[in-house]
């Protein structure tokens, strides 16, 4: 698509509506607030991909292919249908005819994490009649990277959260690489809300089944691959066997299709507790001389009791409910107590749990482990959509302002601050730059504002050129 229609419909008509003799524009990301409880943060991501995808790609085809009388043609249809006669378009047709974007975006590095009200990026235009440019950018640089920032924040709240129960409980902690499994893309609002926010996931882990991010991770992050996802049954592989035969389904697989290896097998298509009283125990010796390991995946009730039952349960697998799935598995195959006096389960057996996982149920369900006396790494978590999808821009919001004009070469500084706001939608003021200070919790990032521009341009200032007149330099 033309990067040009890449906007919302009233950014057409802003060209004409500043001050006669601006000649600059310069405009800043910022996350302004976040609605999660405990995090004031976000991490900043994605501006890479952007970067190839829009600002590169996009626009060099667009000067490289376009028939300027046909684009005209084009454009002038689509905005009179809506924005009224509409016949001045000297500023695009100037601009396809400079052949490349002047502008200047200054950036903190990817993977930052941006305090809340600091800047992550800043553009202003490099040509002085281009002006109009920066915030014709608004609409796709929002759009591309306020949901990728936002699912890097929540990869690295589970990171952390995982983390800190390996640390505990476990001797193990590279487990923690594959413990969160991206199951989101089926889920997803459109195929590159998938991909882009497997991106941000796969910054944090290594397990995921959204193939596409893996080779966009490739593509624009230069991320060689890896062991991303082993096989695994689902419910129609299950079922297509008929109940009668489900024991025999779990033979063949594990004796037959893979004698080797990983595999995972989904376990409650009929009666989650049935299988692994009755069919696991049967398999024991099969499971145990296998080179290789069973993940059993419970699928559905309520994540917490099925992986962790009760913690003060008698130890009875005629009460499996009560034990939970990871005890029931200690009871039946044993395992090792490592060397922070928790329970690992034997290396041949194992549990994922991928069906409404949320940061708080994860959370719950390391801290059940722990008071029973099982290493969190016992479990992996499949992270699906309802994670990383039920977002908005507001979850940190993220917003793109001005703060700074020039007029006739004169600076003025800008801002807004609505009354009847809270006070979350007040813009910074000025040319600004992002320094670091020390914190209560060490090095964080302070905004500066209302800045020369030799303070902007001295090395202090945290954001760095990323892209300049065509020209991505990260």
């Amino acid at each position: 698509m033309n990067p040009l229609f890449l906007k919302d419909y009233y950014k057409a008509s802003h060209y004409e509506q500043y001050p006669p003799g601006t000649n600059l524009i310069f405009s800043n990301f910022t996350p302004r607030k976040s609605r999660i409880p405990g995090i004031n943060h976000s991490v900043f991501f994605g501006l890479k991909r952007f970067l190839k995808c829009y600002l590169d790609e996009a626009f060099n085809d667009l000067f490289d292919d376009v028939q300027p009388d046909n684009f005209i043609i084009e454009y002038r249809y689509l905005m009179e249908k809506t924005l009224g006669k509409y016949k001045r378009y000297e500023h695009l047709c100037k601009l396809l005819d400079l052949e490349y974007l002047p502008i200047a975006i200054y950036a903190l590095p990817e993977l930052t994490v941006v305090p809340c009200g600091v800047p992550a990026l800043v553009m202003f235009n490099t040509e002085p009649e281009f002006f109009w440019l920066p915030n014709m950018l608004e609409t796709i640089l929002s759009c591309a990277l306020w949901g990728t920032s936002t699912s890097a924040t929540i990869a690295r709240q589970y990171r952390l959260l995982l983390d800190e129960y390996a640390s505990k409980t476990s001797d193990i902690p590279e487990f923690v690489d594959y413990q969160a499994h991206d199951f989101s893309f089926r889920g997803m609002y459109g195929l590159e809300a998938a991909y882009t926010s497997g991106m941000a996931h796969l910054q944090y882990f290594k397990g995921t089944d959204t193939i596409p991010s893996i080779l966009a991770n490739a593509q624009f992050y230069d991320k060689a691959f890896h062991l991303a996802s082993i096989p695994a049954t689902e419910h129609s592989v299950m079922s297509s066997y008929g109940k009668d035969h489900e024991f025999e389904t779990y033979k063949r697989l594990l004796t037959e299709v893979y004698p080797s290896g990983m595999v995972s097998i989904v376990s409650d298509t009929w009666d989650l507790w049935n299988v692994i009283t009755n069919y696991l125990p049967k398999l024991k010796d099969i499971i145990l001389s296998r080179n290789g390991k069973l993940v059993i995946r419970p699928d559905s009730g309520d994540p917490g009791n099925i992986i962790c039952g009760s913690a003060f349960a008698k130890r009875s697998l005629e009460t499996p409910h009560l034990m939970g799935v990871v005890e029931c598995l200690w009871e039946i195959f044993g395992g090792t107590v490592n060397s922070k006096g928790y329970k690992q389960l034997d290396p041949h057996i194992g549990v994922i749990y991928g069906d409404s996982i949320t940061y708080e149920r994860c959370k719950d369900i390391c801290e059940r482990l722990e008071r029973k006396g099982f290493a969190s790494t016992n479990v992996v978590f499949g992270i699906g959509s309802f994670t990383y999808q039920y977002n908005t821009r507001d979850t940190f919001g993220w917003a793109f302002k001005s703060t700074y004009c020039e007029i006739n070469k004169l600076g003025r500084n800008i801002t807004k601050d609505p009354k009847t706001d809270d006070g979350t939608k007040k813009s910074h003021s000025g040319i600004l730059k992002v320094v670091r200070v020390n914190g209560a919790h060490g090095s964080t990032y302070q905004c500066l504002q209302n800045q020369t521009w030799d303070q902007f341009y001295a090395d202090d200032n945290e954001l760095k050129l990323a892209y300049k007149n065509g020209k991505i330099l990260i």
